[in-house]
């Protein structure tokens, strides 16, 4: 019997922080891993891992990556040993041929993945492995490697990808008074919400050319394209809805999108 069709996410990560908290945020990302059919494995995308080159996780047992600084002591003694998937990861290079993929021994699971699947899977019992994201390459690139990784969809894999829409720390309210979402990130995720739900996703991989409140809301690229890995692995009959909502800090989108 062939496994149900796996959905795609696009998860809006945040504050490292929220791998500890218990907010609205934290239990929405709990109640998606209850409403999807449980996947045998995980190929995520995540903004953190943004460097020359195209690599995959193909280690036993990925490391815990604790990739910031200035956070409590308690955020650094957390740890996700979800397994690894070498062979999903070699299947991973072979879906993204001609694109050359280099088998990575040495990285782990970065904040970018552990902080959000410690709520969808708390007891980290799903395989999960690591795709980067090629700096090199343009946002074109990106979605057709998306593209070519759909059918995972229909092998029980779940397809994530974790950044956020709107991610501009310059402008972020670092705990100094409750910060109202700026008009040019609320304008610039309603923009995004409006292009998925029309399935007009031309327009957001070449979000460059969406003026000004594109600029503002991904001044770097990382947290970006990783929707645009998820925008490639929709498919034209998948439903499009927003299972997590809100803007933190006046200037990180939390949204998330579920394809499927």
């Amino acid at each position: 019997m062939n496994p149900p069709r796996m959905p795609v996410l696009f998860l809006g990560h945040g504050n490292p922080l929220n791998a500890l908290d218990d907010n609205a945020y934290t239990r929405a990302w709990n109640e998606i891993g209850r409403s999807i059919p449980r996947p045998r494995a995980i190929l995520m995308v995540s903004a953190h891992w943004y460097l020359p080159g195209t690599f995959v996780t193909a280690m036993e047992h990925p490391r815990t990556i604790h990739d910031f600084g200035g956070f409590p002591r308690a955020l650094f003694e957390v740890r996700y040993p979800a397994p690894g998937d070498p062979e999903l990861a070699a299947h991973v290079a072979t879906l993204l041929a001609p694109a050359r993929v280099r088998m990575d021994h040495a990285w782990g699971l970065d904040h970018g993945t552990w902080s959000v699947l410690r709520h969808v899977y708390p007891d980290a019992d799903v395989p999960v492995v690591q795709l980067s994201i090629d700096e090199l390459q343009p946002p074109s690139y990106h979605y057709e490697l998306g593209v070519r990784l759909r059918p995972l969809r229909d092998e029980g894999v779940l397809i994530a990808a974790s950044g956020n829409i709107v991610h501009n720390l310059h402008a972020y309210a670092w705990g100094r008074h409750v910060q109202e979402p700026y008009d040019w990130a609320m304008r610039f995720e309603t923009t995004a919400r409006e292009l998925m739900l029309a399935r007009r996703f031309d327009p957001l991989v070449d979000y460059e050319t969406l003026g000004d409140d594109a600029l503002r809301s991904a001044p770097t690229p990382d947290h970006y394209l990783p929707l645009i890995y998820a925008m490639g692995a929709a498919t034209p009959d998948d439903a499009v809805t927003f299972p997590v909502e809100g803007i933190d800090g006046g200037s990180i989108s939390m949204l998330s999108v579920r394809f499927g």
